[in-house]
């Protein structure tokens, strides 16, 4: 099967730029309080549900997360599209799994994670595909398994043109929680929980922060 362009597109650009993506971004979560408690607000969730389960970071870039994750005692593999950024994300957390694959074919059985984490990976999926993303989500979640998105707030993407001169550009799609609510629920994930707050830094829109959970058995 040939592979939508969207998805050949975001692995070069994310090749491309790995390696200054991920030193741009190596300590940002250490001035990010709301982004600190909303991972360990997971964490505890993920934990407390199946302490021993398995939990996947969706797009999971060099680690930045995924790391944080691994030290709040959640067993967590991390999975990125892009070769490059799992490659820089096993040389800065050895003692965490990655993997490269596609949110639209994860590598779990069904229902075999406690929790699924994707922080800001679904914003280069076109509207009409996140379905399909997230009824992926759904199956690979077992029963009362919890999912948390992030994302900016918005309508209208940003395109990035040539990042660090790099010869690669990428559309960053911005979606309106009360959608991908609506979105959730029908995949079967009703949302616990939305956060939205305001932007910080050079931040340019809100950001916000769902969580949802698969009914239990």
């Amino acid at each position: 099967m040939t592979e939508p362009d969207f998805l050949t597109e975001t692995r070069a650009f994310y090749d491309a730029v790995a390696t200054e993506y991920a030193g741009m971004f190596r300590d940002a979560l250490s001035r990010m309080p709301v982004d600190r408690a909303m991972l360990a607000l997971f964490a505890d969730l993920v934990r407390a549900e199946r302490p021993d389960a398995r939990t996947a970071e969706v797009g999971c870039g060099p680690g930045r997360m995924t790391g944080p994750l691994h030290r709040l005692g959640v067993d967590v593999h991390g999975i990125d599209l892009s070769p490059r950024m799992v490659e820089l994300a096993r040389q800065a957390h050895p003692e965490v799994r990655f993997s490269v694959g596609s949110m639209f074919d994860l590598p779990f059985r069904d229902g075999e994670l406690a929790g699924v984490l994707s922080w800001y990976s679904i914003i280069h999926t076109p509207a009409e595909r996140l379905p399909e993303v997230f009824a992926e989500f759904a199956r690979v979640l077992a029963p009362g398994g919890h999912l948390m998105l992030a994302f900016q707030v918005g309508e209208r993407p940003s395109r990035q043109e040539r990042p660090f001169g790099h010869p690669v550009s990428l559309d960053f799609r911005r979606l309106r929680p009360e959608r991908v609510e609506e979105l959730l629920r029908t995949a079967g994930l009703p949302v616990t929980s939305r956060t939205v707050r305001e932007p910080e830094g050079a931040e340019p829109t809100p950001q916000a922060y769902l969580l949802a959970r698969k009914p239990p058995a």
